[in-house]
């Protein structure tokens, strides 16, 4: 078994792939002698059976098998759904696919 935590609470920064996801976690480090603490992320690549994950979503994830090189961690429950859409990039996400938007006059 591993030593550390096996479950982790995180965003999902990228679902692109197919059946996975890349979670960021973060994790709050203290240091005792300087009397503060650091906050650290981690990236980890999860496996989404349903594909049901959207870019900032809340998930969480667990330890399984090794699934591939890079993938040990399964998503076990989307806990939030992002309901946030940045306009910015969804019009950016259709002037980089071709599609022109018409002008109102």
């Amino acid at each position: 078994m591993p030593s550390g935590p096996t479950e982790f609470v995180g965003r999902v920064v990228s679902n692109k792939m197919q059946k996975s996801v890349l979670v960021a976690v973060d994790r709050i480090k203290h240091i005792k002698k300087y009397r503060t603490s650091l906050r650290r992320t981690t990236k980890i690549m999860a496996h989404d059976e349903a594909n049901e994950c959207g870019i900032g979503d809340t998930v969480k994830i667990r330890l399984c098998r090794p699934l591939s090189k890079n993938k040990s961690y399964a998503v076990v429950d989307v806990l939030q759904k992002n309901r946030n859409l940045d306009l910015e990039s969804f019009r950016g996400s259709f002037a980089s696919s071709g599609v022109v938007a018409q002008e109102e006059s």
